[in-house]
């Protein structure tokens, strides 16, 4: 792993697409559960999925990385995978075991970080299983809002969804078991901090990190 060298800058298109994403948390929450409007929250999920691959392209292409994207992005990610799933189960559109067993392996990982931070790590390489999990998981679910329709074409869409979501799924677990073995290499290969202020580091591997 090497250190990922970023700029102090804020006011970047990757940021403001992060805030804009961010923002659109309790939009979806409200048109999902109040206003019963699953149109909207097929937009919005729409507009968040190609705009977190679309920042990442563009911080790449206009040299826009930054220290505050680094957190910022993943964060936002994080916040999707917990609102979404949740939002979507409290309105009947997928189960509830489905949902708590994502939040069972974010809380997992979650759980890990005092150890990576004991070795002077905020966080490791991003896999591109993890990644494709991801993707499959948020492409999944605006697809499945798609099929409640209905109407024949409806109903088709809704099984091109489950289909996503499932491997999604899959892949999402996969990239926990992958996570864990990185952790372990990690805890067995570099010593606690001692005797200095710890100061978390950014880390990924060279081509797979986001920004």
């Amino acid at each position: 792993m090497e250190p990922v060298l970023t700029h102090s800058r804020v006011l970047t298109v990757p940021n403001v697409l992060s805030v804009i994403r961010l923002a659109l948390i309790p939009v979806f929450v409200y048109v999902m559960l109040i206003a019963h409007i699953h149109g909207w929250a097929v937009a919005i999920l729409m507009f968040s999925g190609v705009s977190d691959w679309a920042d990442g392209k563009i911080a790449r292409l206009l040299n826009q990385s930054s220290r505050l994207g680094v957190l910022l992005d993943p964060a936002v990610d994080r916040l999707y995978m917990v609102t979404v799933p949740i939002v979507l189960a409290l309105s009947g559109t997928v189960p509830w075991w489905f949902v708590l067993t994502l939040l069972a392996r974010d809380a997992a990982l979650a759980a890990t970080l005092p150890l990576l931070w004991s070795r002077g790590l905020s966080a490791l390489p991003v896999t591109y299983i993890g990644k494709a999990a991801t993707f499959a998981l948020m492409a999944g679910f605006p697809i499945l809002l798609l099929g409640q329709w209905d109407a024949l074409w409806s109903r088709l869409l809704g099984a091109c969804g489950w289909a996503f979501l499932i491997w999604g799924m899959y892949a999402y677990l996969w990239a926990f078991v992958l996570y864990v073995v990185q952790m372990t290499m990690v805890v067995r290969r570099m010593p606690k901090l001692k005797h200095r202020a710890y100061q978390p580091v950014a880390r990924k591997a060279s081509g797979h990190g986001r920004r």
